[in-house]
Formats: C-alpha cells, structure tokens, sequence
C-alpha cells in the first residue's frame, strides 16, 4: 500500500531567468515567475509542475537524477540552449541544458503527447543495488518494479506521474553533493516515510511547510503532508 504519492518535480538553477525558459520549451510546460523572482512551470494536471529553484552553487559534478525526453528532433534543444554531450555512444542523444545538467534526448516519430519520458536516477554500481533501491521508491509510491535483463531495475505505473518511469541504473561514481532535481511527495504521514526508512534532513518548521529527506541511497525528497 503507497504512503506517499509523486506531486511535483524541482530543479535547482543558478539563473532560473534562463533555466525556466528552457525547461519550460523542453517540457511543453508554461513558465511563470512570481514578484520574488520564483519561478515555476504548469501543465495539464497538477503533477506536471516543476518548479525551478535558485541555488547558489554551480553544477560541478555528473547529475546522479536526470530527465529522459521525448523529442522531434535534437535541434529542438539545441535551439533552446541545450548543447549536445554524446551523439554516438547509445540510442539516445546525451545532452547539457544551459548551465551544464545532463539530459537525455529520445528522437521520436509522429506526435509527441509526453515530453517527459523518464526519469533518470544513479545508483551505487550493482544490479542488487539497482533493485534495492528501486522497490524501496516502488513500495512507497504504490507502484510496479521491474528487474530488466540489461542490468538496472525501474518502476512505473506511478500513480498520478507525468512520465512513464523512474529508472535506477548503476553507476561506479558516488554521491558527493546535493542532487539538483528531486521529487515532491504528498503523504498522510512523514513518520511513515521514516519507518520505510527514509532519514529526515530538516523538519518542517516555521520557515519550510515541508520535510526534507533522503532515501536510503541519500537522495533527497520533500514530503508535503496531505492536510497541508
């Protein structure tokens, strides 16, 4: 049974003046910017919201969670800002957005209804790591894992998500800083999120109307609880 459900996507942004419009063209989303200089993208539902955050530090190491995009053409990205990283190597093109976070393009034919095609999320270099990590997020969202035969486990059928995956693919580097994007979660209860064994990073307090956590792999999350 979930305890909590996706809500949101945050991306962090030195200059969300030029990273808000980018993803906003990117994502098909529509950009707003509040008087205090916040800025936010919105969509057809709710869970299609990423809001772009200013951070102080710079990108200056690989992304352990990026974004896998349905496109029609990598000039679309070029076009918005987006520099391309590794053309070759896969069926994918690797790209950079404008201040350096990685980002996967995925040529499609026909109509694209999705933009957001996946979501990319590094783990430590194992395929039981992999799946570890991967039931954890599948058991608290609700949702369905998959051990793929390549090696790296994923879990759709997210209910309520704006994209059809959260993939966890090994990787030989480890954490060492703050991811740049994370999820929002909703959840009737923060202490159960904890008993799954997510740790707090900071309480709810009179300054934040959420929680900060980490999974047990240490990627960060908020949690909004429902009444709030």
């Amino acid at each position: 049974m979930a305890i909590a459900r996706f809500k949101d996507l945050c991306i962090d942004a030195v200059d969300p003046g030029v990273l808000g419009p980018f993803w906003a063209g990117a994502l098909g989303l529509e950009l707003h910017t509040r008087e205090s200089g916040h800025t936010y993208l919105t969509g057809p539902t709710p869970e299609h919201t990423v809001w772009v955050n200013r951070v102080p530090e710079p990108r200056t190491v690989k992304q352990r969670i990026h974004l896998d995009l349905n496109v029609g053409s990598v000039d679309e990205l070029t076009a918005l800002g987006a520099t391309v990283v590794d053309a070759e190597s896969f069926r994918w093109t690797v790209m950079a957005d404008p201040e350096g976070g990685e980002l996967c393009a995925f040529v499609r034919e026909g109509e694209i209804t999705q933009r957001l095609y996946e979501i990319g999320i590094d783990t430590p270099d194992s395929t039981e790591a992999s799946h570890r990590i991967a039931a954890w997020w599948a058991d608290v969202l609700g949702a369905h894992l998959v051990d793929d035969e390549s090696g790296y486990s994923y879990v759709d059928r997210v209910p309520g998500a704006p994209f059809g995956s959260l993939d966890f693919v090994p990787v030989p580097e480890p954490k060492t800083v703050k991811n740049r994007i994370h999820l929002d979660l909703t959840t009737g209860s923060v202490e159960d999120l904890v008993a799954a064994g997510a740790t707090v990073l900071r309480a709810q307090d009179d300054a934040i109307g959420w929680t900060v956590l980490a999974d047990p792999d240490g990627n960060e999350f908020c949690a909004f609880t429902d009444e709030g």
